[in-house]
């Protein structure tokens, strides 16, 4: 007879959300494996068999996040600029916590963890592309660092809008549109 699966891809997602949301909500070095796996209902042998340890969970909390922000971009990416724009900026509302985690720092600081060499690339490529395909003939050097540019004005916006900044006079809805329609038409033809 079969052993059943007791650590499964539903208990591995739960440890990951679980993981994400403590550590947004208490800070990454107040946070044991203990608690996350009781708040997620299993032990801390679950974490250990299917992640290794506190700092391996915490990067697979990292890659996840840079999978699911990268397939939001890649969806959008046949859309052009503006359309990839509006989908980071879609994703981080919808996943602050992750978001936060990703690119806020808090994690750097407090346990020895990065995302996994190569996760968070995919996350750019769309956008390296669409600045390729507006800037016909561009060297390589001009598109990385129009990239940059892009990528600034965005993350900029959402990361002041999640931190609950003021719009300066506007709503962040109307803001972000007027970045948003000002990258597309300086990148235009």
């Amino acid at each position: 007879m079969a052993r059943p699966v007791v650590h499964d891809e539903t208990l591995r997602r739960r440890l990951l959300d679980t993981a994400a949301f403590l550590i947004a909500r208490d800070g990454a070095g107040s946070v044991s494996l203990r608690t996350i796996a009781a708040t997620a209902g299993t032990s801390t042998t679950a974490v250990y068999s299917l992640f290794g340890g506190k700092a391996e969970l915490l990067t697979a909390v990292l890659d996840d996040g840079f999978a699911s922000f990268a397939a939001s971009q890649q969806d959008a990416a046949a859309a052009g600029l503006e359309s990839l724009g509006r989908a980071y900026r879609a994703w981080a509302l919808e996943h602050p916590i992750l978001y936060g985690l990703m690119f806020g720092g808090s994690l750097a600081g407090r346990v020895p963890c990065q995302p996994t060499p190569g996760a968070a690339e995919p996350s750019i490529a769309p956008l390296f592309g669409a600045v390729a395909a507006a800037l016909p003939g561009a060297a390589d050097e001009e598109i990385a660092a129009m990239v940059g540019v892009v990528w600034g004005q965005v993350h900029g916006l959402v990361s002041l809008e999640l931190a609950g900044a003021p719009a300066a006079g506007w709503t962040w809805d109307a803001a972000y549109d007027a970045a948003i329609r000002q990258i597309g038409c300086s990148l235009g033809p």
